[in-house]
């Protein structure tokens, strides 16, 4: 097994759905299989081709672990990795700060970058570059209500092992699935436009998944939406969905006549300017599918 950067981006021509595949060419087989049970970071380039063409961020924003490879049944020469514990990085990790490359495979020995190894989709890293990277975008400042919170509850043994150790955790994908998601609506709930902060400055909405995770959905903003409590229960029990338009769809069984109050007068998700943060159209469909009482 080793680690490995796998270069992705929304504006990509391949067939990717980076929490749960990415699709590549034969060129790439043996390093990605390689990475077969192992973590893999994702990294956006500053310049993509395809069908919309745009400009990245150059830098390095989630991780996930590969867990098997298949062919692609219409291009015998692409394949897929499949993923799971796919999680958002808390920052950006640029390639390159005033330290050097995160990567030392991108160096030349004048300094320089090595634009051939910088072209490569998928690179191999060493165990302890993936971790450099990992401590640096996982690494933002807890707020002053999660460190209060932090101290109420007993000290679970996962603190002690390494970062690296704990991605994979339940508790600690919770904690950073939470906060992504709040951030991305400003700690607003999407249905009522409501913004509640208690007097410890905790945010009251809760950050809910549109695909569950007893139904493999993963940790990413788009699988997931800010929610009121009253909403998220809604939600949950299938009364309460959205179109992938963002329209709000109410359950004819059981939803109360004085929720319409609450919700907003356009019907509308209020959603994260960013469209890549937005819920995706995938997850929305399982939800109306599997959850929504019509």
């Amino acid at each position: 097994m080793a680690n490995a950067i796998f270069t992705a981006s929304e504006s990509s021509a391949y067939d990717d759905l980076i929490e749960v595949r990415y699709h590549f060419p034969r060129t790439y087989l043996q390093q990605v299989e390689a990475a077969v049970g192992d973590w893999i970071i994702y990294y956006e380039p500053r310049r993509t081709t395809g069908p919309k063409s745009a400009t990245g961020r150059q830098a390095y924003f989630a991780l996930a672990q590969v867990t098997h490879i298949t062919q692609d049944p219409e291009r015998a020469d692409h394949h897929y990795a499949h993923l799971q514990n796919f999680l958002e990085f808390d920052q950006t990790v640029p390639f390159r700060d005033s330290a050097g490359y995160h990567e030392s495979r991108l160096k030349k020995e004048d300094g320089s970058t090595n634009k051939g190894a910088f072209g490569r989709s998928v690179r191999l890293i060493s165990a302890a570059e993936f971790a450099s990277i990992v401590q640096i975008g996982m690494s933002a400042a807890p707020q002053a209500w999660e460190l209060a919170d932090r101290v109420a509850e007993p000290v679970p043994e996962y603190v002690i092992h390494s970062l690296v150790e704990q991605v994979g955790l339940r508790k600690f994908r919770d904690v950073a699935f939470r906060r992504h998601v709040r951030s991305a609506y400003a700690n607003t709930c999407a249905v009522t436009g409501l913004r509640l902060i208690n007097g410890g400055g905790r945010p009251e909405v809760q950050a809910a998944h549109i695909r569950s995770v007893e139904a493999d959905g993963p940790d990413t903003v788009r699988n997931g939406i800010a929610l009121t409590g009253t909403a998220h229960w809604l939600f949950d029990r299938g009364l309460l969905s959205f179109t992938d338009d963002y329209t709000i769809l109410l359950s004819p069984y059981g939803v109360p006549d004085e929720l319409d109050k609450l919700i907003l007068p356009e019907r509308k998700l209020r959603v994260p300017a960013n469209p890549d943060l937005r819920p995706h159209a995938t997850y929305l469909a399982w939800h109306r599918e599997h959850c929504f009482k019509h």
